[in-house]
């Protein structure tokens, strides 16, 4: 009650300050702080334009085609013949010159090949995604729920206050 008969002593006061006139809203404006006691963040989706590759490493086999020329083969014979003339003694050596080209002929045509030419590999695989099956969770604004003078408000606003924020706080006669 005394505070009334204070604010009623102060609101005379200044309509005489006026020369009779009442006094501003601004005038009856001031600031204080409030305590935080929750903040939720609200959230916007927003779903992305256009697309997106996504890649991955997939192990393929392959198989490589040499074309034999011949060469091994020849090179391998005229060696094994070489080495089978050279082993081989009296009648026996004919037969050793024949048997060292074939077996050189034979191991020659395997080296020239390489083996059967398959072999495994990795290729990378990529698909084009919609940027759309992907949301976007942004935070677009606040709300706050806090005590000021031990009564709890709630507002939305723009910014994470933290544990106190600022409140404005605004008197005015009620009709």
């Amino acid at each position: 009650m005394l505070a009334l008969l204070l604010l009623a002593g102060v609101g005379s006061a200044q309509e005489q300050a006026n020369d009779g006139a009442p006094a501003a809203a601004e005038d009856a404006v001031h600031f204080g702080w409030a305590d935080v006691l929750r903040v939720d963040p609200v959230h916007e989706s927003a779903r992305g334009q256009g697309t997106h590759e996504e890649c991955d490493e997939v192990p393929v086999q392959r198989s490589e085609r040499r074309s034999n020329s011949g060469g091994g083969t020849v090179i391998g014979a005229i060696v094994g013949g070489v080495l089978g003339h050279t082993i081989g003694k009296g009648d026996g050596r004919r037969a050793a010159t024949v048997a060292g080209a074939v077996v050189g002929g034979a191991v020659g045509n395997g080296v020239s090949r390489g083996g059967d030419g398959s072999y495994t590999a990795t290729e990378t695989h990529c698909i084009e995604v919609p940027d759309d099956s992907i949301p976007d969770q942004r935070i677009v604004a606040y709300d706050v729920e806090y005590r000021y003078r031990g009564e709890v408000y709630m507002s939305r606003v723009s910014y994470d206050p933290g544990d106190r924020m600022r409140v404005r706080v605004s008197v005015l006669p009620a009709e």
